[in-house]
């Protein structure tokens, strides 16, 4: 099987501007619905805007469209204002500069206006973001990877994870439920590249569980509830063996990143629409905890651990960066289709500063794409 080195959809470089509702027509929806009309805001990056590189574009197979069409059934009156924006990471989504929206610097400026503007009435608001943080700042035009990079990129995305979460959950009102996502581990698809790929796939696991810990933490201490993507995914289990046509046996980790993501067929790390239906469903879980809206508020911010705390660790200075791979084969391009994470035909970079950047946002893959987005009744 071919290699994973060009693992990661490319940088979009234009703009989008995002269609939010105006002051007017939003008070005229809820004039329609009256006082039942509720609102789901949802956030991120490609994964929120479901990308899919089999048509190469944002679709409405995302985890966010299918968990609104959940919600909806329970909840007639919702609404979803939907600002998944391409490219985004934790800076741009507060500070701005990937999409354009009327009247908001930024995704996150968006949000708190839509919140204000609807105060009361919010009654979701989800969030996946961060993965683009390291990719798009620590890695060469030769793919090599700055390991002070890394390792201060580490510290300044838990801290803007820790600003944008806090933010919105001032920002909503009581009823109003929070959650974050893990994320599941786009590297496990080296399983099927023999016995080096084998190694590097059991390398990445404890690296990603330690950035999903570290993700946890965060977004419990600012009060958000956190979906289990990765343990939707059965990311840690190498244990049990799975049948996968033309692979043989296979951990049903593997298993599962093959049947519900690219990684396996197109090297995209992106899920696919039965991907996106799991990670609706570990969102689902959470919000199901509460009967209904309003039933039960998000949890309150906890005072430990603190914004920024059980961040992954840096490499040790046993490891070697690049070690166990051909760092001559990484030739990172942005040909209009995927940026190189990967290494040569034999094995992808999963060593020593290469796992680092995976377990600081699952490899950084999510490079979100253009996308027009908005309101949806």
């Amino acid at each position: 099987m071919r290699s994973l080195q060009r693992f990661g959809p490319r940088l979009a470089v234009s703009a989008v501007t995002v269609v939010l509702s105006t002051p007017g027509l939003a008070a005229a929806d809820e004039t329609a619905g009256g006082k039942d009309t509720t609102y789901y805001i949802s956030l991120g990056d490609s994964l929120a805007s479901g990308y899919q590189p089999d048509v190469d574009k944002d679709t409405d197979v995302a985890y966010t469209d299918q968990l609104y069409a959940q919600l909806k059934q329970r909840t007639p009156g919702l609404k979803h204002i939907r600002l998944g924006c391409t490219a985004e990471t934790t800076e741009s989504l507060i500070s701005g500069g990937k999409c354009d929206y009327p009247n908001a610097k930024s995704q996150l400026d968006a949000a708190l206006q839509a919140m204000a503007q609807h105060q009361g009435k919010v009654a979701y608001v989800t969030l996946s973001v961060g993965a683009n943080d390291i990719l798009l700042n620590c890695v060469s035009p030769a793919g090599t990877l700055d390991g002070a990079c890394l390792n201060s990129q580490s510290q300044t995305m838990a801290k803007n994870l820790a600003q944008i979460t806090g933010a919105l959950r001032k920002a909503g009102a009581n009823n109003t439920q929070f959650v974050g996502s893990t994320y599941h581990n786009p590297f496990l698809a080296a399983w099927l590249q023999g016995a080096a790929g084998q190694q590097a796939a059991k390398e990445s696991a404890p690296l990603i569980k330690a950035a999903n810990t570290g993700i946890t933490q965060v977004y419990k201490s600012t009060g958000f509830k956190v979906a289990d993507v990765a343990g939707a995914f059965s990311s840690d289990d190498f244990t049990t063996q799975v049948n996968v046509p033309g692979a043989g046996e296979v951990p049903a980790n593997v298993a599962k990143i093959c049947q519900l993501t690219w990684a396996c067929t197109k090297k995209d790390p992106h899920p696919n629409a039965e991907g996106h239906k799991v990670i609706a469903g570990a969102f689902a879980a959470v919000l199901a905890e509460n009967d209904a809206p309003g039933t039960g508020e998000s949890p309150a911010p906890s005072e430990s651990p603190r914004p920024g705390a059980g961040e992954p660790p840096s490499p040790s200075a046993s490891a070697t960066p690049g070690s166990g791979a051909d760092a001559g084969g990484n030739d990172p391009t942005t040909n209009g289709d995927l940026a190189a994470t990967g290494a040569s035909s034999s094995a992808p970079v999963l060593a020593g500063a290469g796992l680092t950047v995976v377990a600081v946002g699952t490899a950084a893959v999510y490079f979100a794409r253009r996308r027009r987005t908005g309101e949806q009744s």
